[in-house]
């Protein structure tokens, strides 16, 4: 039965991006080294972008000066370039996880809504669906542009609720980073954790989640 591990089944399930639904960091890699060759600067390494994503392109950036020691004043330049070296090249090898087309189908046949909650730029976010032939799944896409506000904040999540008409009890966040923990719990939003994506170098247990699967196959 869909959703059994969580004892209810939720109306609407709330989904993050990276590192939930798809594997991107390498692409995310890609781009801003190529970004930053563009300006002259040296690479940074996988490991690194790892422990960097998930609070938005613009903070990326800022993670990148403040390593190399260069100057905030930086960041548009570098911002600029990261954007638009990504934004043509945002899937050369993301891939999607395991169990992630099984249950969007799932949620599909039984009726329930689906949002991708991202802190990723709209424009890109949107395109690495499409690439990976996710986006028709998805009632509603929300960037880390799209709000006045990102995740941890709660106000995209709470825009979601509101968006669907649907009370927080029967809602659910799906990520794998305290962001999405943090913005659950502060919408009142039960909220399921996945161990291998990009939690800035730290397990995820430690945020708390009301749940864990190793796969979202463990939701069917």
């Amino acid at each position: 039965m869909l959703f059994s591990v969580l004892g209810f089944s939720p109306r609407l399930v709330m989904l993050d991006l990276d590192g939930t639904l798809v594997d991107s960091v390498a692409d995310i890699a890609l781009s801003l080294n190529r970004a930053l060759a563009d300006l002259g600067l040296p690479d940074v390494t996988l490991v690194q972008v790892q422990t960097w994503v998930g609070r938005g392109a613009s903070r990326l950036v800022y993670c990148v000066l403040e390593h190399q020691l260069r100057p905030a004043s930086m960041h548009d330049a570098l911002l600029a370039r990261f954007m638009a070296r990504y934004q043509e090249s945002v899937c050369e090898v993301s891939t999607v996880y395991a169990g992630v087309p099984e249950l969007l189908a799932a949620c599909r046949s039984a009726g329930v809504y689906l949002a991708c909650v991202t802190n990723k730029p709209y424009a890109p976010a949107k395109a690495l669906l499409e690439a990976l032939n996710l986006i028709e799944s998805f009632d509603l896409l929300l960037g880390g542009d799209s709000l006045v506000h990102k995740k941890p904040h709660p106000e995209p999540l709470l825009h979601c609720l509101r968006h669907f008409g649907i009370p927080a009890a029967q809602a659910l966040m799906v990520g794998d980073s305290r962001n999405d923990i943090e913005a659950a719990r502060a919408a009142q939003v039960p909220v399921l954790a996945v161990p291998y994506g990009y939690n800035h170098g730290e397990p995820v247990t430690a945020a708390g989640p009301d749940w864990l699967v190793e796969s979202l196959l463990e939701l069917l």
